[in-house]
């Protein structure tokens, strides 16, 4: 189980323009937390750097349909 104590929470650039609540903490090393802000005691998703990144690539790229985060 990795700490999360020291996390350094920030909403998701994103997810403020849509009324989402993402929260990433990229203070950790190696790692990426995710969270829901508005349910932060449900924990949060914690992934490698690598694994993160690529994610990141591929929803730029438009690998994924992302409208329902968009509210739309």
């Amino acid at each position: 189980m990795i700490d999360l104590s020291r996390a350094q929470w920030r909403k998701a650039t994103l997810s403020s323009q849509n009324g989402g609540c993402v929260e990433i903490a990229a203070n950790l090393p190696g790692v990426i937390a995710v969270r829901d802000s508005k349910r932060p005691e449900d924990g949060a998703h914690v992934v490698g750097r690598a694994a993160f990144a690529a994610f990141l690539a591929d929803a730029r790229a438009g690998r994924y349909d992302l409208s329902a985060c968009a509210g739309n």
